[in-house]
């Protein structure tokens, strides 16, 4: 986005509304509306967060009728490739986006700003948010119509809670990626942990399938246990007690390393 395009949102977003300064919920607003724009016009980046998810589950699961039709499985699939999905916004659209924003004149001028990083960090969150559900919802839709896949409605609460809670260390993993590296070394190690925690997490094959050091070493991945929780929730079956203790540590592992990221930032460019 070149500043002939900037320049109205700067304006409309020092201008004041009725006399009085500009609330934290209209600069959130602001935020979330200049990153989703920035982020949509990028054609790749809203392919491969609501394509492809849904795509795995029509190449690995649909045409395979002995799972499509056992809603055990189907329900499983579904929600390993959801995490598959929040987990692929987390990484680029956080990880590679903050690494590209901090790249351009633009950024380091709004991080000057008095308004502090709440706003700008609400906003970012809203877009992750928006672009994760987009690449839920698809997903969603092709597993209740084409398998047997099925969600009890007292467990759609609960199922929206743990996929929350399977994408936070992959959101601590893409704000230090995007606040510790450039631009070009965020988008290769976002592309490097991408698959290979997916395939080890057991989100394209199921754990069951895996040689038992294979499974025995995923259940130590952040993955893993993501894929544990929300599948157990989805399908009423047990979650191990690890998953749950992996996840936790996992979450605060990478949302130190984000503050950690952040801080070594600030203090290398602003101080």
């Amino acid at each position: 986005m070149n500043t002939a395009q900037i320049a109205p949102l700067a304006a409309e977003a020092s201008r004041p509304s009725a006399g009085q300064p500009v609330g934290a919920t209209r600069l959130a607003g602001l935020h979330y509306k200049f990153l989703f724009l920035e982020t949509i016009r990028v054609p790749i980046a809203v392919v491969s967060t609501t394509v492809f998810p849904a795509l795995s589950l029509m190449f690995f699961v649909i045409p395979q009728g002995d799972l499509a039709s056992e809603p055990v499985i189907a329900s499983a699939a579904a929600a390993q490739l959801s995490v598959f999905a929040i987990m692929s916004v987390c990484l680029f659209t956080f990880g590679a986006g903050i690494a590209e924003d901090r790249a351009t004149p633009w950024d380091p001028y709004l991080r000057t700003l008095p308004a502090g990083p709440g706003q700008r960090v609400v906003g970012r969150l809203l877009n992750g948010v928006t672009f994760a559900v987009m690449g839920l919802v698809p997903l969603l839709l092709l597993a209740a119509t084409l398998t047997e896949a099925t969600l009890p409605i007292g467990r759609i609460v609960p199922a929206m809670l743990a996929w929350v809670a399977a994408g936070l260390p992959f959101l601590g993993l893409g704000l230090a990626i995007g606040y510790r590296l450039s631009s070009k070394a965020a988008l290769a190690v976002a592309n490097v942990l991408l698959l290979p925690l997916a395939f080890g997490g057991g989100l394209f094959l199921p754990p069951q399938l895996f040689p038992g050091w294979l499974d025995t070493a995923s259940t130590f991945l952040p993955s893993r246990a993501g894929r544990d929780l929300l599948v157990g929730t989805v399908t009423g079956d047990t979650i191990p007690l690890l998953s749950i203790a992996v996840l936790l540590a996992w979450t605060a592992l990478a949302l130190g390393l984000a503050v950690l990221a952040y801080r070594r930032d600030e203090g290398q460019r602003f101080r």
